[in-house]
């Protein structure tokens, strides 16, 4: 499949901004199954100083300041991508992983306290609490039922985004940035993020390692309806290491491993190591922010 993404942000100030700067991560991996036909960043006013660099977790970071005063931002990311189908045995209904050799979540997890390889010595860090996820005793039980004792890991990941998906209701208006998961948990709602930070806690409290993907999905609008540019949003989903396959992506809030439709942007231990648009402002007052996502398949 290929698509088109665009994604927009607008800040709207109250006051004037005398200076700004920012990091973006508005530009998508080239992996595997995905390949970047080719991105742009496209930033209003234009910057005085822009450059490009890969991050410590190797996602594509722009950083670039805005030095003339300005009462408002406007940042637009135009990709292209090309995204292939990954590992057979993807549908989550067909079998999964029935091509492999079962690992057991305990073995996986014996492998990241033993395995002194480069990829398993790079994956131990995500097994570890960070900004965003602690794993505390209560994310820990809710997690505790998916990882009976020799259960193959894939089946225990499945069975947590499954539990996930049908346990939690999505919902826009709960949750915020700086809603923590443990009222996540107690109400049982949230958005994309939310749900991949309960598992990738869940997951770190069994000793495994998992990460946090951020992206975009193709969505497609009711039957009978055209569809709405720009009424995409970003989407988020999560990663658990396998020692002998590497990461395995999981997305619960579609209940689904992610496939053609899903677009990886940039990952780390949570959203605070990848989020889109971040930066420090100086003057401005309060903000209004206006965020659009498009994407569109080509061909």
């Amino acid at each position: 499949m290929n698509y088109r993404v665009i994604h927009t942000t607008e800040f709207i100030y109250d006051a004037a901004v005398g200076l700004c700067h920012n990091e973006a991560r508005l530009q998508p991996h080239d992996l595997p199954y995905q390949k970047v036909l080719g991105s742009t960043l496209a930033i209003d006013p234009l910057p005085h100083d822009y450059y490009e660099r890969l991050d410590y977790f190797g996602n594509r970071t722009a950083y670039f300041s805005v030095q003339q005063p300005h009462d408002r931002l406007l940042v637009t990311a135009t990709s292209e991508v090309e995204v292939s189908p990954r590992a057979p045995g993807s549908d989550v209904g067909s079998g999964l992983f029935d091509s492999f050799e079962s690992l057991t979540w305990e073995a996986a997890r014996e492998r990241l306290r033993s395995d002194r390889s480069p990829a398993v010595l790079e994956a131990c860090q995500f097994a570890f609490d960070s900004p965003m996820v602690i794993a505390d005793e209560p994310l820990a039980d809710y997690a505790r039922p998916s990882f009976p004792p020799g259960r193959p890991l894939d089946e225990a990941v499945l069975d947590l985004m499954q539990r996930i998906h049908r346990e939690f209701r999505y919902d826009p208006e709960f949750s915020s940035l700086a809603t923590p998961l443990k009222e996540v948990l107690e109400h049982r709602c949230g958005v994309c993020q939310d749900f991949a930070h309960l598992a990738i806690a869940g997951l770190r409290s069994r000793g495994l390692a998992a990460r946090y993907v951020s992206g975009y999905i193709e969505t497609e609008p009711p039957a009978g309806r055209e569809r709405l540019v720009g009424a995409d949003a970003s989407h988020a989903w999560f990663s658990v290491f396998h020692p002998d396959r590497g990461w395995l992506d999981f997305d619960p809030t579609n209940n689904q491993l992610p496939g053609e439709q899903h677009i990886t942007l940039a990952w780390g231990r949570d959203y605070s190591d990848v989020t889109p648009l971040k930066g420090v402002v100086f003057g401005g007052g309060k903000h209004a922010l206006k965020v659009a996502v498009d994407v569109q398949r080509l061909g």
